[in-house]
């Protein structure tokens, strides 16, 4: 079910009525609404990799551990990735003080949103974020002996990942993400019906041209 967005000061497509939508040539390529489906789909599938995690921890005899974890969940996403990823995103720039998105809902907005792409560096960091909240599990795991957890918890990483890949990064319209895979001709559409998004994104180098050359 998707929730009619709240309007923003850069009039992106994605916070204008559905009803504005008619002649849009890349309709149903991108996720220009958040939905509350895409939102279970992502955290179900992240749970997956949880379950093993935590079980593994509390039976290695790290419960406490799992404290630290939370408090890398806390900064590397509402602070760090929140600046350097997240505040590139549409979805940033609708008006409230929280996100909504399939992947981080309810992150509070602590940046202004920022219409330019991520820079390298940007993209760099969001790597070593992904890396320190993925892989915090997995030493605990070894050094405790929960081999068969630690597996479990790898493969459903690794199948999450992949789903991501197919399903959600090769239509997600944060295209500033290390992981996006939206084709090269619709981010450029999509460009081009957002103005604000296309003069930042040119202004960083980005040729989008005209929808027929």
């Amino acid at each position: 079910m998707s929730e009619e967005p709240a309007s923003d000061p850069y009039g992106l497509c994605t916070s204008r009525p559905v009803s504005e939508c008619s002649d849009c040539t890349i309709a149903g390529r991108l996720r220009c609404r958040f939905t509350r489906g895409d939102l279970l789909h992502f955290f179900g599938l992240f749970l997956t990799f949880m379950f093993p995690a935590v079980i593994g921890m509390v039976l290695a005899g790290y419960r406490w551990y799992l404290l630290g974890w939370l408090v890398v969940f806390v900064v590397l996403l509402g602070v760090w990735e929140n600046r350097v990823l997240c505040s590139h995103c549409p979805y940033y720039a609708e008006q409230g003080r929280t996100l909504r998105c399939f992947a981080n809902y309810g992150l509070l907005k602590l940046s202004r949103y920022r219409p330019g792409p991520a820079s390298r560096l940007e993209k760099a960091q969001f790597a070593v974020i992904v890396v320190l909240l993925t892989g915090y599990p997995f030493p605990f795991l070894i050094l405790g002996g929960q081999y068969v957890l630690a597996f479990l918890a790898a493969w459903a990483l690794l199948l999450w990942g992949w789903t991501l890949r197919r399903y959600s990064c090769s239509r997600c319209v944060n295209f500033s993400c290390l992981f996006n895979r939206v084709p090269k001709e619709v981010v450029n559409e999509f460009l081009r019906r957002n103005p604000a998004m296309r003069e930042a994104w040119e202004e960083s180098g980005r040729v989008v041209g005209d929808a027929d050359s």
